[in-house]
């Protein structure tokens, strides 16, 4: 989860990798009505956004053998709720910095419909995970490999400690 340029695909394509998960870019989630509202720098409503949300929830819910990863930016608390709706035991990682790094990175980048006017109107409405929510921030500003690595370490022990006793899972997991 995360604003425009915080590295959601990035980190979510190495994670999903690195757990040998599935990998789906929420982007590709989107109508066409939207895409092309963002792509001229109009923020979506949450009407607008619910049947992303939903087409994004139900592809968590889908899942697969190996499990998957979603890059979604699920900005609200009310966002997250409703993608736990369709997958209960959903884990957000939320890679999470200054504006200002993040409008360095938005500038040097191109994307299909997300112009860096809407970075803005993202940390206005973002809402960062809270105690009760599984999950877990981590710093955008650090190397990515360190990003993966303590998104992935999050990501198992929340594995294993949900194995049954006895389980191997939880030990292969680990390795």
């Amino acid at each position: 989860m995360g604003v425009q340029g915080s590295g959601k695909t990035t980190v979510g394509t190495l994670l999903a990798a690195r757990l040998g998960a599935d990998f789906v870019d929420g982007d590709d989630l989107h109508s066409e009505h939207n895409r092309k509202l963002m792509a001229a720098g109009t923020p979506l409503t949450d009407a607008e956004r619910l049947p992303w949300l939903r087409a994004v929830g139900e592809r968590l819910a889908q899942g697969g053998d190996s499990g998957i990863v979603v890059a979604c930016s699920a900005l609200k608390r009310s966002y997250r709720d409703l993608l736990r709706s369709f997958a209960p035991a959903v884990v957000m990682v939320h890679p999470h910095g200054p504006m200002e790094v993040v409008a360095e990175r938005v500038a040097n980048r191109r994307h299909q419909f997300m112009p860096p006017s809407l970075l803005v109107s993202q940390y206005e409405v973002l809402q960062t995970l809270q105690e009760d929510e599984r999950g877990v921030t981590v710093d955008l500003s650090l190397p990515l490999e360190q990003i993966v690595d303590q998104a992935a370490d999050y990501v198992r022990g929340l594995a294993a400690e949900e194995e049954p006793p006895g389980s191997d899972r939880g030990r292969v997991l680990g390795e």
